[in-house]
């Protein structure tokens, strides 16, 4: 069993009469990709703030191998790279050149400094426009930027805020790919907020589902959906031909069948148990012709939408001062 890197007990922040972030708890193995979803202003940034150090908690407490995120905030930022969601570079200055100068001021010089940064533009796959300036760089391009930013001081936990908004198809899928390479070639443990699905959930080993400052859900996907079914049943999608009065009845003699509603010409059928089997038999020999069927739950959209499709408020993300990301990026300490 793989060790925790990040523990997260009883984690609450409270803004005045407003509980951002309310009793976390949370493990995060090494070299695991964990994707902490949620809608804007369901926490994530918040939980982020703390893990970085850069927010105190009201209560509970956040570690990064066995240091306290709060106390310790140099120690954890020797190990902690962090990705936000719009990588800021200069943009009069090229890639390599804004590279350079984050290495400078993690300690690098001299040709083990060019080596690094030789090595990482070519990881990210930025070797050719390394000498464009950055003004230029689309979206995706900034971030593959930003990883070879983040992995200067190369660190062995990478903290990433929507890494994918924002970004085409392309350039999507080069980044999920860098991902799911720093987690299974090197071992680094990585704690990836976003809102979005589909693309999340084909890098990460775990996800959490984050609503109102609370984690409602953590596991893997098959976990989640098991949890699910457990808590509510199957539900079906099917529409057939001919769709008339007598199909309706078929459907309800179907053991297991709870309830039915229809949408449009689309019968949802809810039930204890996986009917599909049974029931496209059953019609086939019926002489209905199956026009689509779908089973619910089985994707982390359906996941996401049935754990709190209501939700949706303002985005905790803008309380992040662009001061302290600069901060964090360059390794200087506040002043106040």
């Amino acid at each position: 069993m793989a060790e925790n890197v990040i523990e997260i007990s009883h984690l609450t922040k409270q803004y005045g009469s407003k509980t951002a972030v309310n009793d976390l708890n949370l493990s995060i193995r090494k070299g695991e990709v964990f994707g902490l979803l949620g809608p804007n202003g369901a926490g994530k940034t918040t939980t982020i703030l703390m893990l970085l150090g850069l927010t105190e908690p009201t209560a509970g407490q956040a570690k990064i191998f066995g240091k306290d995120c709060t106390r310790n905030p140099l120690e954890i930022k020797s190990v902690v790279g962090y990705l936000p969601d719009n990588t800021g570079f200069y943009t009069d200055m090229t890639g390599r050149q804004n590279l350079r100068f984050t290495g400078k001021m993690n300690g690098l010089s001299g040709e083990m400094l060019e080596k690094r940064i030789d090595s990482l533009l070519e990881r990210v796959g930025m070797t050719k426009a390394a000498d464009q300036k950055t003004g230029t760089y689309s979206k995706g391009m900034r971030q593959r930027l930003g990883v070879a930013d983040v992995l200067m001081k190369d660190p062995k936990v990478i903290i990433m805020d929507e890494p994918t908004l924002g970004i085409d198809p392309e350039g999507m899928r080069e980044l999920l790919e860098l991902i799911r390479k720093l987690s299974v070639e090197d071992g680094r443990t990585l704690l990836i907020s976003s809102h979005q699905l589909q693309q999340i959930q084909q890098v990460c080993d775990r996800v959490g589902i984050f609503v109102d400052g609370r984690l409602i859900a953590s596991g893997t996907l098959k976990e989640l959906e098991e949890k699910i079914r457990n808590d509510g049943g199957y539900l079906l999608e099917l529409e057939v031909q001919p769709c008339d009065d007598k199909v309706l009845g078929v459907l309800y003699k179907q053991p297991g069948v709870k309830n039915i509603t229809k949408e449009g010409n689309r019968f949802m059928i809810s039930s204890s148990e996986d009917i599909r089997g049974a029931l496209t038999a059953f019609l086939g020999e019926n002489g209905y012709s199956i026009l689509h069927l779908h089973q619910r739950g089985g994707d982390l959209d359906e996941i996401y939408r049935r754990y709190f499709e209501k939700a949706g408020q303002s985005d905790e993300r803008d309380k992040f001062d662009k001061k302290k990301k600069h901060i964090w990026k360059h390794g200087k300490e506040a002043s106040n």
